[in-house]
């Protein structure tokens, strides 16, 4: 479902008209790429009482689902953006991780990091980095930008990012002359990043050169997660 609204945006832009795009319509995962795995839409999830790295769901509508219990797909939207400002909410159970990458290119992590006191560039809010096996054995990693806090929520609860992203910009030859950027990223209404520039894509990237546009990314393979409210302003 879409609709037109004018709105002065973050990232100093200009004043503009932009799109509201939703990524779940609440009933089907019409809005995603085939294969979905084992994703599904159910009404409500909560920790399983009897092993807390799970969920137990309740039928019907409104969250999407990885699995309960394990592994599924990775998502791809069929909308590609731009620059977007982006709000998506997610839960996880103890020990889960998951990942949205942005434009399919740039990953914010997702993961049970409640409590910890120290965080690292793995934990939830983080860029993730970039990988580069040539670097040797031990110095793959590189250019992750860990949270400024830790705003974790236990697992099991429901946590928010808002997201305000610039691409990347080509000149007409189509080589890169600005890097993507973060301008903005805020979780559980915590300012977590500020003018994060992206010099390539992240580890486990959809693609691995840049571009004007791309999808969003949901990564579903690394144990259970939940979606909801998937919202993106584009410009």
């Amino acid at each position: 479902m879409k609709r037109r609204i004018c709105i002065l945006t973050l990232a100093s832009l200009t004043l503009a008209h932009a799109e509201e795009l939703s990524l779940f319509n609440g009933s089907d995962l019409s809005a995603w790429k085939e294969p979905h795995g084992a994703w599904s839409v159910v009404a409500a999830v909560k920790l399983d009482p009897a092993k807390l790295t799970g969920f137990v769901t309740q039928a019907g509508q409104g969250v999407m689902l990885s699995s309960a219990k394990g592994k599924s797909a990775n998502l791809t939207s069929t909308a590609e953006h731009g620059d977007a400002e982006i709000h998506i909410e997610f839960t996880v159970p103890k020990g889960s991780n998951s990942g949205i990458y942005i434009q399919g290119r740039y990953e914010v992590q997702v993961f049970d990091s409640f409590g910890k006191a120290e965080i690292a560039e793995h934990d939830c809010g983080a860029i993730y980095q970039r990988w580069d096996p040539a670097r040797g054995k031990g110095h793959e990693g590189y250019e992750g930008h860990t949270a400024r806090v830790n705003a974790s929520k236990a697992p099991g609860e429901w946590q928010s990012f808002d997201i305000t992203f610039r691409a990347p910009r080509f000149d007409a030859a189509g080589k890169k002359k600005e890097n993507a950027k973060f301008v903005k990223v805020l979780h559980n209404g915590q300012v977590i990043h500020e003018n994060v520039e992206m010099n390539g894509p992240t580890r486990g990237a959809k693609f691995a050169e840049e571009a004007a546009l791309g999808p969003i990314v949901i990564q579903g393979d690394h144990g259970p997660v939940a979606y909801r409210n998937l919202k993106i302003t584009t410009h």
